[in-house]
């Protein structure tokens, strides 16, 4: 008989582990999902706040949907307006300095960071076709070269031309 009461202790013991276990682990659900369901209702509520911001953005900003269209005048046509030297105001190019080049040899000035088509046009106006002459720029050639194309004063020295041009030509 007092075998059969240590069996029953032993069962009634591993009930009740059983029943602590599942009490526990419905309560640390129960916990969590009061937690989380927290969060995911302050998730709802900003969300409602920002559509409520961005619908009265929308509502105030519907003057603007369809603005009057205005042309701002392109950085070619601004400089051309700047060609107000006369032929003899002109500086004169030392091309003894750099060298000559016909259009026949004229390069890529594109490739060059910093020159764009229009400036490449201007440069080619002034007698400036290739890589090699860009190279032997001196301080007096730059301040030339950037008078006469009357564009970006500082860019060649910014934009290093002459360093590039250097590399351009030699590969």
């Amino acid at each position: 008989m007092l075998e059969f009461l240590n069996e029953a202790n032993w069962w009634c013991l591993l009930l009740l582990l059983l029943i602590a276990f599942l009490l526990g682990w419905f309560l640390s659900r129960w916990s969590l999902k009061n937690k989380y369901q927290d969060k995911l209702d302050q998730c709802y509520k900003e969300k409602d706040k920002l559509r409520k911001a961005s619908d009265s953005y929308k509502k105030a900003n519907t003057t603007f949907s369809n603005p009057i269209p205005v042309e701002a005048p392109k950085s070619i046509e601004v400089a051309e307006v700047k060609k107000d030297l006369s032929d003899s105001e002109k500086p004169q190019l030392n091309f003894e300095s750099f060298g000559t080049a016909s259009e026949s040899q004229k390069d890529d000035l594109k490739l060059i960071s910093g020159v764009g088509p229009f400036i490449e046009k201007k440069l080619n106006s002034i007698g400036i076709y290739t890589f090699d002459q860009i190279s032997k720029f001196t301080k007096e050639d730059i301040e030339t070269v950037t008078e006469l194309i009357q564009f970006f004063p500082g860019r060649i020295e910014r934009d290093n031309w002459t360093a590039q041009a250097e590399k351009l030509k030699n590969q």
